[in-house]
Parts: structure tokens; C-alpha cells; sequence
């Protein structure tokens, strides 16, 4: 198996994370959506619950770096909090809730990828 690059390694995981979201019935509504104060990975729309989900996604090839706790610290929130409010104003939809959401893929070796949800970080 060759090694992929940081940014294939980023594209794999969030796939992953998209076709993990999908799974749950969600509809994906943005990849990537950028703006001049920054980019959103994915926003989500869980349907049901009239919720739309920005998930910031996190792909490891390992455990280094710390925790799920420490990818996304209290400065990135407020940067995801902007992005989504940004992207909000330009919407016609009316959400019930917003919520942002983490996402951790890690891919290891020869494994079967292990992907961590972790909702409502802000």
C-alpha cells in the first residue's frame, strides 16, 4: 500500500465522513463551501429534526496530536460559528436548529476506517 498525501488522506476521510452522514439519512447540502473568512467541510441537513449540522472533519493516520478533544480548540469554533453564520444569511430554508458538529476519521493500517461523531461542540 503506498501512502497517500495529507491532502488525499483529508479527501478519504471526508468521503468517509459524507457516506457516514448519508447513512443516517441526512442530506448533504455543501462540501468545501468557502468564503473570505474561511471554508466549511461539510454542512448536513438532518431532515427529520429540521437541523442544519456544520461538521468540521478531522482525518488521522494515527493517535498523535491528541484527542478528539483537542482538533477542534475553542478559537476554531468561533471561526466555524462566523463560517456558518456567513453561510446561513445567504439561505432561503428556515432551520429549527443549527448545530455544529465534529467528525473524526482515522485510518490506519490495512484497517477498516473508525469514524467518531461527536455532536453539538458549540
Amino acid at each position: 500500500m503506498t501512502t497517500m498525501s495529507r491532502t488525499e488522506l483529508g479527501a478519504l476521510g471526508e468521503q468517509l465522513a459524507v457516506d457516514h452522514l448519508i447513512g443516517q439519512g441526512w442530506v448533504i447540502l455543501a462540501r468545501n463551501w468557502r468564503c473570505r473568512y474561511g471554508e466549511l467541510d461539510v454542512i448536513a441537513a438532518d431532515l427529520v429534526a429540521r437541523t442544519v449540522v456544520f461538521v468540521e472533519v478531522k482525518t488521522r493516520s494515527g493517535e498523535g496530536f491528541g484527542g478528539l478533544a483537542y482538533a477542534v480548540p475553542p478559537e476554531k469554533v468561533r471561526r466555524l460559528r462566523r463560517l456558518a453564520g456567513t453561510w446561513l444569511v445567504g439561505q432561503q430554508a428556515h432551520w429549527e436548529q443549527v448545530r455544529l458538529d465534529v467528525i473524526r476519521v482515522r485510518i490506519g493500517r490495512n484497517r477498516t476506517p473508525e469514524i467518531t461523531h461527536l455532536q453539538g461542540v458549540s
